[in-house]
């Protein structure tokens, strides 16, 4: 592997273009767009305030950049550096704001979700939908961009409405059975739209293109029900991360549960394997060099090191009891990601914070845990091939595959704090964002 210098950052943004090209980051309010693979600076863009978010266009022509506390969006274009837009929500204020699929239009949220405006960038037109509901997912695009869902709260109702995205008709406008709507998302193939209710009631409503109910599901009761959802790429599976500490799949047939995965804080059977990280500090004997080292080769001599080791089960893993007369309590399945080839799911039990639980979705049993030393913070899996890449707030990533897996520390001065990590689109490198910085991470094409 090969890793770039470090390059300042500010607020975890940094992204990858869509087609690969472009890599854009944020320092305050200076907008940096480089060469995603030679890394030389393309465009300086200098915004009017601090930029809180950024996004790139589906064509990688554009970017936009949102300062919610000035209430304004302001858009580059890379084609032509002299050309920008600015949109001023004024009075109304600004919480939110994304490109439409054909990444020729902005939707802006305004404060309290009074409403949200669509912009067009080609006609200057301005559309307006009312009544969107503040909600942790409140808008949700098919993968091939011709439909848009928006969650909406009229009357002390929840309701979904179905745009079309080529001219924002509304297609369809139904009320859904829940009873605090807290999140809706498209399956991969655009023909099922997943509703979920909030933490308070169990419940997952399935709803066909035309607004028809097909299927609602329900696991239990009383105790706090849904906390993560994650749509397999083939669109067969719908998987359910739940406060109860387990993993619930429906079938895209009968929309009924075939498994439920669980998390125990014990690893007993001998088909799992545990890859333990162990760290270890090097004995370097100071006096047998003929020169006193440089800080960086010092920070490289000295520094502790690890690996994963396989444990022999059975392994018990370090488990927090959740405080439970606090808000937000660190419980159940907070994070879910299926592979690109189906193959696989990983997933991370908040009361376990220091496991990664990766599930081979063909035997539906449970195939690898990945015990680390420190909180995962983030994984995501690698766009073309089963390989996952786990941060957790050190200077460290991590990579899984069938074949095994590695620990990768980043070189360099200085501590460099992994927060959050992206895949490039061709999988052959990876952005990794700490703080205050990030760097680039080539991997070489044997290891690809």
């Amino acid at each position: 592997m090969n890793f770039s210098e470090l390059f300042k950052l500010s607020g975890l943004l940094g992204r990858f273009s869509p087609d690969g090209k472009c890599l854009a980051s944020c320092l305050q309010h200076r907008l940096v767009v480089r060469d995603a693979s030679s890394l030389q600076i393309l465009q300086l863009y200098t915004c009017l305030d601090q930029i809180q978010y950024i996004e790139w266009s589906s064509d990688s022509l554009f970017i936009l950049c949102a300062m919610y506390k000035r209430g304004i969006v302001q858009v580059w274009s890379l084609e032509q550096p002299d050309w920008h837009c600015k949109i001023d929500e004024g009075s109304a204020g600004l919480v939110a704001s994304c490109w439409s699929p054909d990444g020729r239009h902005i939707l802006n949220t305004t404060e309290f979700h009074l409403r949200i405006t669509v912009w067009s960038l080609c006609t200057k037109s301005v559309s307006y939908i009312k009544y969107p509901k503040a909600c942790q997912q409140g808008v949700a695009f098919t993968k091939d961009g011709r439909y848009m869902a928006v969650a909406e709260r009229r009357d002390c109702k929840d309701f979904i409405s179905i745009f079309v995205c080529n001219n924002w008709q509304l297609l369809r406008h139904f009320d859904t059975e829940t009873q605090d709507l807290f999140g809706i998302e498209w399956a991969p193939n655009g023909c099922v739209l997943a509703a979920w209710d909030s933490c308070l009631e169990y419940k997952v409503l399935l709803y066909s293109l035309d607004g028809r109910l097909l299927s609602s599901y329900r696991a239990y009761e009383w105790p706090l029900g849904i906390k993560s959802i994650a749509w397999s790429p083939s669109s067969q599976f719908l998987a359910i991360g739940s406060f109860d500490e387990k993993v619930r799949i429906l079938n895209h047939v009968t929309w009924k549960k075939i498994t439920e995965l669980d998390h125990p804080a014990t690893i007993a059977s001998k088909k799992t394997i545990v890859y333990k990280e162990v760290e270890k500090s090097p004995t370097v004997d100071t006096e047998r060099l003929s020169f006193p080292p440089t800080r960086a080769l010092a920070s490289s001599l000295f520094s502790t090191q690890s690996k994963y080791e396989i444990s022999q089960v059975p392994v018990s893993l370090q488990y927090i009891k959740p405080v439970a007369d606090r808000a937000n309590p660190k419980v159940g399945v907070g994070m879910l990601a299926f592979s690109a080839d189906n193959c696989f799911l990983a997933t991370k039990n908040d009361n376990i914070p220091n496991a990664v639980w990766i599930w081979d979705i063909r035997k539906l049993k449970l195939s690898v845990v990945l015990e680390q030393l420190c909180t995962i913070q983030y994984f995501q899996w690698d766009p073309c091939q089963p390989r996952l890449a786990v941060c957790t707030g050190s200077s460290r990533v991590y990579l899984w595959s069938p074949a095994g897996c590695i620990v990768v520390q980043v070189p360099g001065e200085g501590d460099f704090q992994i927060m959050s990590l992206s895949w490039h689109s061709s999988g052959d490198s990876m952005l990794l964002l700490s703080k205050d910085h990030f760097c680039v991470c080539y991997l070489e094409r044997e290891e690809v």
